[in-house]
């Protein structure tokens, strides 16, 4: 029996855990296939996980009794008519209720965010599936640094630089392209002696063609984020902010410099 297509329906139903135990397993020997997806779904397990997180608040917070719906229905059917306040309840409850509803879901029927801000994300979600891995970190490794300049921008239709980085103290590992929500990027990953790792991304960034270096920081993972001539990159690590600014700015440099 021919197994049916892998959809992005199955995804966010893999990370929903609504699949049946069949699919799952499909999706899930899917996913072992195909890092790259592997990768995106692993943003969006860890994008609904923020998401539960920053909502536990509120769903435990009681209901205020002026509030309660039951209340309110108990009041309209009450002869000879309902109290004016419980209408006026009735109505600021629905008001409540759009209006939340309409903030949390928003942009979820819509393109997803570009800029910088949707770079940095994609840089951290890259690095919080690569970087811990110690069987294969990169899929292209550093001593075939050529064959990976011509991957990548065959992939982005642009010429893509990799910074060295080794006078600062982080080699060159190798990289890979990765799927984000605006496309193929190209990853490079370096490393330390102590053996802390370092990711950039690099990917076409229409909406903020050149943008100065912004900095950000997202599950642990700090960050320096800027564009040059439409490319955006993104330069991720557990290193502290100012370890990461100099390495982000001689990066720059370097790309400046091979373009």
């Amino acid at each position: 029996m021919t197994m049916r297509p892998i959809t992005e329906d199955d995804l966010h139903g893999y990370v929903d855990g609504a699949l049946d135990p069949e699919r799952r397993e499909q999706v899930s020997a899917y996913l072992e296939a195909h890092p790259d997806v592997a990768a995106r779904v692993a943003a969006y397990g860890a994008e609904r996980g923020m998401l539960r997180a920053a909502l536990a608040p509120i769903v435990e917070e009681p209901l205020p009794a002026e509030l309660d719906l039951a209340r309110m229905v108990e009041a309209r059917r009450r002869p000879p008519g309902p109290p004016r306040w419980a209408m006026a309840a009735a109505a600021l409850l629905l008001v409540c209720v759009g209006g939340a509803g309409g903030w949390l879901l928003r942009g979820m029927g819509s393109a997803p965010a570009e800029g910088l801000q949707a770079l940095g994300r994609e840089a951290a979600a890259s690095y919080a599936v690569f970087a811990p891995d110690k069987g294969r970190p990169v899929e292209i490794r550093a001593e075939d640094r050529a064959q990976l300049v011509a991957w990548t921008s065959r992939r982005l239709g642009r010429p893509v630089a990799i910074p060295d980085l080794a006078d600062a103290g982080y080699r060159f590992m190798g990289g890979r392209v990765v799927a984000t929500e605006h496309g193929p990027a190209a990853l490079f990953m370096y490393d330390d002696d102590a053996g802390s790792r370092l990711v950039m991304l690099a990917r076409p960034l229409a909406s903020d063609p050149k943008a100065p270096m912004t900095p950000h920081a997202r599950d642990g993972v700090n960050g320096f984020s800027w564009s040059d001539n439409g490319l955006g990159y993104s330069l991720v690590g557990q290193a502290a902010p100012e370890t990461l600014h100099p390495l982000a700015h001689e990066a720059r440099r370097q790309i400046h410099r091979q373009a």
